[in-house]
């Protein structure tokens, strides 16, 4: 029916000279129609949404006064490249963007924009000085309860769930036009919306005290938080702040050149000469700090004592993707934690896969207490989170990176020696997300988006299943003939280690990232230029003399390795290069090895015939040849080969490669515990969260593990015991 009504149409534009031109008309007079009241509703729907956001920071600033809420000032980052910034500045509430605006300052790069990394607001450079003390309080020791600190939408806010759009007084819509007339707040902590209008009955009614929202079990309480470099500058009270209003702020702004005084954020007189000694200052105390981050970082990540930790402050510090991010670190101490308490430690590594580090940083600094998200960087390690959460009793840990950062992580864990390690969920930033995809945690972070977002990934990571996971030692010897030595180094390993043509495909692309890392800030790309590597290694072929260089030794027994084979690949997990399943437990097979398992401490072994056998098998139209199983696995190479341990590679010397269970060596180490507690705790396995989804066991493992929590807290069992029965839980319903 609708072609017949074009084919008419068309028919009386093309029959008729008359009528063709005026009903060409008539269409395209029509469509502009369209195009401009759509861009006019636009417009207008910006501009009501700009003065609601006005109308509720100038309410805000009314009812703060009112309200004994603890003060905080924001932790300025400077963004240049001012990706998912605000529209408005929080101080004169005037546009970001706009010419007029970024004639103002004349000095400074239009592009200069100040954003707050703890609640997201954002700020010029010459305005952000005189912010307001708004910000998320994240250390409050000294306060009773916890109450709402409501702000202005300055953003969306991916992460709210849809049942959150609504007042959590009168039920009605926020953010509406047509439905309400009222602008609305949100809460830092919670996350709920309220009406301007509604906050005041609701603060008589409740006394603005917030429960911390649909994630409070897993958001480190700020009355749980204590600042140990606080000073007062802190996290304060309303009577210790002067109320400034902003027009009086800007007044002061505009006439400190004609007096010669300035008012710093605080309120508080500071003596200067003139704007281009206090610009001057500036500069010198940035490099200053510039100077120093790298010496302060070193000396208070060495400060662990007494849960003292390390956290973010200010200080700036450049990065080449336009972003610099706070140099400085306050300590932390966490205090009165009640004993029922399920915080969350989260990880982020910035340089993993895609670089999201830094806008999920944000995002979790919203949703989360920011004292419990540390980045993993080269100058500072898991260590600091660590020790803050040394004395929490039950707490999870969700690391958000690759493989490798996962091992990282695992490895501080084993070093911390804690006497019921806390178990790990993964939110999968890198390449080939292997682990991630066996604990269901999906193959990359886009996908884990598209299943509910960023609060549905905490909500499950909170009621996750523990598993255990297998770990092992490599020992790598390498042999220098002419001196008659060995020089021996150990690793871990938790996913896999290859030897050949795979681990040459993974090294050349970790030496090329490292050299050009911008170019690596995509997951699509980096497989794209995986395959790249794989085709010109296709054609090299240089692993082809492997079955002449290298042997296996399995238990003990030698076992033959194919005249073609190019890598040999030892599997600890279902995954490889992406989610590729090299033993197929799912297909018969004509040998006599048993299936595959994570947690059985067995190892499998298979080989592969190039670059091209590779590629093959990813898409499905080949198979890995199956070679042995073990559980003590000794490679010998009599030339040098490249190596890959979790995707980790290196050039191997020649020398061999000895893997052993992990618990096989604690064991050895530890003769004299004999007793029975001891004799039935399993070493060499970690505690891993995975992702139950609908499945029934899934949930009933994570049932008992609330269950065996409160026992202990109740006295029934001790951690031990608690450690051994979820061990056997987890073996026995995975």
């Amino acid at each position: 029916m609708f072609d017949g009504e074009i084919s008419l149409v068309w028919r009386l534009m093309t029959s008729s000279e008359s009528y063709g031109p005026f009903l060409f008309r008539w269409f395209l007079t029509a469509a502009l129609s369209v195009l401009a009241l759509a861009y006019a509703i636009l417009i207008w729907q910006r501009k009501t949404s700009l003065n609601w956001v006005k109308a509720a920071a100038r309410a805000k600033k009314e009812a703060w006064r009112k309200l004994n809420v603890p003060r905080s000032s924001h932790s300025w980052m400077e963004d240049l490249a001012q990706i998912r910034l605000p529209s408005t500045c929080c101080v004169c509430l005037t546009s970001l963007v706009s010419p007029t605006n970024a004639s103002k300052s004349a000095s400074h790069s239009t592009s200069s924009v100040h954003r707050c990394s703890v609640c997201g607001v954002a700020a010029h450079f010459y305005c952000s000085e005189f912010a307001a003390k708004d910000c998320k309080c994240v250390a409050q020791a000294a306060f009773i309860q916890v109450q709402h600190q409501w702000s202005e939408r300055w953003s969306k806010m991916e992460e709210i769930s849809e049942m959150s759009a609504f007042c959590c007084y009168c039920d009605d819509p926020c953010g509406v036009p047509f439905v309400t007339d009222s602008p609305t707040w949100h809460c830092l902590w919670c996350q709920r919306l309220i009406h301007v209008k509604c906050h005041a009955k609701l603060s008589k009614e409740s006394g603005n005290i917030c429960d911390l929202g649909p994630l409070s079990r897993i958001i480190l309480s700020p009355l749980c938080v204590k600042d140990l470099d606080d000073k007062g500058s802190s996290c304060s009270t309303p009577e210790e702040i002067p109320a400034f209003t902003f027009r009086g702020q800007m007044k002061r702004r505009r006439t400190r050149g004609k007096n010669g005084n300035n008012h710093s954020a605080n309120g508080k007189l500071q003596d200067a000469s003139s704007a281009t000694t206090k610009a001057l200052d500036y500069l010198l105390n940035g490099l200053v700090n510039l100077k120093k981050s790298g010496s302060e970082k070193a000396g208070n990540n060495r400060s662990k004592r007494d849960g003292r930790s390390n956290g973010p402050v200010n200080g700036l510090t450049h990065k080449k993707d336009g972003t610099t991010f706070n140099s400085q670190l306050k300590r932390y101490a966490l205090v009165n934690l009640s004993q029922d308490a399920r915080p969350l430690l989260v990880f982020i590594n910035f340089k993993s896969g895609g670089q999201l580090g830094s806008s999920l940083r944000s995002r979790l600094n919203l949703l989360l207490n920011p004292a419990q998200v540390f980045e993993l960087s080269s100058s500072q390690g898991p260590e600091a989170g660590l020790q803050l959460f040394s004395d929490v009793q039950y707490f999870r840990i969700l690391v958000c990176g690759g493989d490798g950062t996962v091992a990282w992580v695992l490895d501080a864990i084993e070093r911390h020696n804690f006497e019921s390690p806390p178990p790990v969920a993964v939110l999968p930033l890198g390449t080939g997300n292997d682990l991630s995809r066996v604990l269901q945690w999906g193959r990359g972070f886009k996908m884990a988006k598209r299943q509910g977002g960023l609060c549905a990934i905490l909500h499950e990571v909170d009621h996750a299943a523990v598993t255990m996971l297998d770990r092992w030692k490599v020992n790598i010897i390498e042999e220098n003939l002419e001196a008659d030595t060995k020089n021996i180094q150990s690793k871990f390993m938790i996913n896999y280690l290859g030897i050949g043509c795979d681990a040459k495909l993974a090294y050349e692309f970790h030496v090329t990232r490292q050299e050009k890392p911008e170019k690596f800030s995509s997951q699509f790309v980096n497989k794209l230029r995986y395959a790249k590597e794989g085709a010109r290694d296709i054609m090299d072929r240089a692993c082809a003399d492997l079955p002449w260089q290298v042997w296996l030794e399995v238990d003990g027994k030698d076992v033959q390795i194919p005249k073609d084979t190019e890598g040999l690949i030892v599997l600890n997990i279902g995954s490889y290069m992406g989610g590729v399943d090299l033993w197929q437990n799912d297909y018969e097979h004509d040998d006599d090895f048993t299936l595959q398992s994570m947690q059985d401490k067995m190892l499998e072994i298979v080989c592969v015939r190039g670059a091209w056998h590779l590629g093959k098998i990813q898409v499905g139209l080949s198979q890995a040849r199956r070679l042995a199983q073990g559980n003590i696995i000794r490679i010998h190479a009599s030339s040098s080969f490249p190596v890959q341990i979790d995707g980790e590679p290196f050039i191997h010397q020649p020398g061999c490669l000895e893997i052993k269970h992990d618990g096989q060596v604690r064991n050895s180490n530890y003769p004299r515990m004999m007793n029975q507690t001891y004799q039935a705790m399993t070493f060499g396995e970690v505690f891993m969260l995975r992702r139950t989804l609908e499945e029934p066991r899934g949930h009933a493992v994570a049932i008992m593990t609330e269950v065996l929590a409160d026992a202990e807290c109740k006295g029934i069992i001790n951690t031990s015991q608690r450690k051994i029965l979820l061990q056997q839980l987890a073996l026995n319903l995975s």
